[in-house]
């Protein structure tokens, strides 16, 4: 597949958008794209995978936001728009993102409430 039809598919797969950085690439080192097209075939199998687009999506679009990629945040949820995903499943998967933001740093307090569990602190 030419980088041009690679470019006009992720449009098609996300309701006319094309991330800025799969443009660029396609530019200026479009061998990145390819690489970037393998990984993600990869990562999300059309046909044979486990898990439906849907979840994937809801998974990919979870991790995105818990790990700060506004990039990949556009990028789901215009793939959440194409395949027409109900708002409330969105909604619930930014709930579950944010509570395992705060669940680590939650777990990260441990040290502190450790140190506040000895009887000498004041």
């Amino acid at each position: 597949m030419s980088v041009e039809e690679k470019l006009k598919k992720m449009a098609r797969n996300m309701n006319g958008h094309v991330p800025e950085a799969a443009r660029l690439a396609a530019e200026v080192f479009p061998e990145m794209l390819e690489e970037h097209s393998r990984e993600g075939a990869f990562a999300m199998p059309a046909e044979g995978g486990a898990l439906d687009e849907e979840t994937r999506t809801l998974i990919y679009l979870g991790i995105a936001l818990a790990t700060n990629s506004k990039a990949c945040i556009e990028a789901k949820i215009n793939r959440a728009i194409t395949l027409g995903i109900p708002k409330d499943k969105i909604i619930e998967t930014f709930k579950i993102a944010r509570f395992a933001e705060a669940s680590r740093v939650y777990g990260n307090a441990e040290i502190i409430f450790r140190y506040l569990k000895e009887e000498d602190v004041k």
